[in-house]
């Protein structure tokens, strides 16, 4: 299996024609005599493709970069399908895509997308400067560094944003639950792609497999393995599988992991073409595993995280956990040009085992839990100290700090009124630094890592004790 397959893996050659090559510039001469009208057309239609560059690059008032020129050209093309998964990418940017399988990697670890010509963050990676910075699922990219990102190309963001480890990089972002933008300082380190981690959650006597996979990499299956054996070697009664917040990978090793799951009694994967036609994908198990199994799963899984929640969800009728996941349903392959740039290409469609499509309505939990409003609050950003009787939204985000905490706040309308100075003292002192009640930047520092070890704290997890809860009782 070639590793370049991002998504997932399309049996058969996606190459057209023969012999020719585009804005390079080669363009296939009229033939007479056994020449079809759909080659008639397309041949024509390279003829015309071919003029206009000719037109523009001797006429135009300026000089013109021919690989300028010839890279539009495709990004206009991909641009007319109305797909964000379907990108031209230079060399540097199909360098940096390849790179991102790699077991590491340079930049701020987030997986972004394009929606309505909007540049969304589909998840940021587990440890990864991104997540450490407060980035979230579905949060929209307004600018990098002070330039507004509206009407650029994807890739060109993405090269914007990633960067040299220790350097640094400013997103303005857009929160759905925020009504100003949000100034987000990301530095810049190295990506470490461990994408399975594992653990044994003991409860009333049982002890419970736990294996999160952050997303699917070329060493993922081989890492989960090792994990999975660890676990049942300890006589695991059940098992938990966490895609939470994984934007997806490689199909070679979602299947791995799925096919030791699902018996071959129907499909695990369907990937249909434009023809209608679908090949389905089988494990060659006869017997599922003789504990129980639960997924959980959240809006920042995607892709590959999908097939393998909607696989154990449909094949094998292990239930979801959490809430309803990112909905791409959609197959790429990247396709390599003679000069090291790619194209990636959507070419199908993946359905579940029942043949639904879930592309962009997502995958619906069987049972729904939605997390505490600790998962939820947003980065403070201090220029001047809080106080008593400001009325600021930072003064809102701290409320709410304040309150996941268990640090009691009247209000929460950003509003610094007496009670909430209350808490701040109560805090303050709870996390021995001055009791003032005012909110300066070393408190906003402290209710921020508050917040993140609160969140590592597996008894603050909502979705994940209803997990342990299910398989225990």
């Amino acid at each position: 299996m070639n590793r370049k397959w991002l998504a997932i893996y399309m049996a058969g050659s996606l190459l057209a024609g023969s012999g020719m090559t585009y804005m390079g510039i080669t363009v296939l001469e009229k033939r007479q005599g056994d020449q079809t009208n759909d080659q008639t057309s397309e041949t024509t239609s390279l003829y015309k493709l071919d003029k206009a560059y000719q037109i523009i690059l001797q006429n135009y008032v300026e000089n013109v970069d021919k690989q300028k020129l010839e890279d539009g050209a495709i990004k206009g093309m991909l641009a007319t399908l109305e797909d964000p998964y379907s990108v031209y990418m230079d060399q540097e940017a199909a360098k940096q895509f390849e790179q991102a399988l790699d077991s590491s990697f340079e930049g701020i670890g987030a997986e972004i997308s394009i929606e309505e010509d909007k540049m969304i963050i589909v998840s940021p990676i587990k440890g990864s400067p991104a997540e450490k910075a407060g980035i979230k699922p579905q949060d929209q990219i307004i600018s990098v560094n002070g330039e507004k990102v509206e009407g650029k190309d994807l890739n060109d963001v993405i090269g914007q944003i990633r960067g040299e480890k220790g350097t640094k990089v400013e997103l303005e972002i857009k929160r759905v639950s925020v009504d100003k933008p949000l100034k987000v300082d990301i530095v810049r380190d190295e990506v470490p792609q461990i994408t399975v981690y594992s653990d044994i959650k003991k409860d009333g006597g049982e002890k419970i497999g736990y294996i999160e996979i952050t997303s699917f990499s070329k060493n993922t299956a081989s890492e989960f393995d090792k994990a999975l054996s660890t676990l049942e070697k300890n006589e695991i009664s059940g098992l938990i599988l966490d895609v939470r917040g994984n934007p997806g990978g490689l199909l070679t090793s979602v299947n791995a992991i799925v096919e030791q799951f699902l018996t071959d009694h129907k499909p695990y994967l369907q990937v249909e073409n434009r023809n209608g036609d679908r090949e389905p994908f089988y494990s060659d198990l006869n017997k599922q595993k003789d504990y129980p199994v639960v997924v959980l799963i959240d809006n920042g899984s995607a892709s590959a995280s999908e097939i393998l929640a909607a696989a154990l969800k449909e094949g094998a009728d292990y239930p979801l956990i959490g809430e309803n996941s990112f909905g791409k349903g959609t197959v790429q392959q990247p396709i390599l040009m003679d000069d090291g740039s790619e194209i990636k290409l959507t070419v199908s469609k993946w359905l579940t085992p029942d043949g639904n499509w879930i592309h962009k309505k997502g995958i619906k939990p069987t049972i729904e839990v939605k997390q505490t409003d600790l998962y939820h609050t947003h980065p403070l950003q201090i220029v001047d100290s809080l106080k008593l009787e400001d009325n600021d939204e930072q003064v809102k985000y701290a409320q709410e700090i304040l309150t996941s905490l268990g640090f009691t706040t009247d209000r929460q309308d950003g509003y610094y009124s007496p009670q909430t100075e209350v808490a701040v003292r109560a805090f303050q002192d709870k996390n021995t630094l001055e009791v003032t009640g005012i909110i300066d930047s070393k408190t906003a520092a402290k209710l921020e890592e508050a917040v993140k070890i609160a969140k590592q704290k597996d008894e603050n997890d909502i979705q994940l004790q209803t997990a342990i809860r299910y398989l225990v009782h």
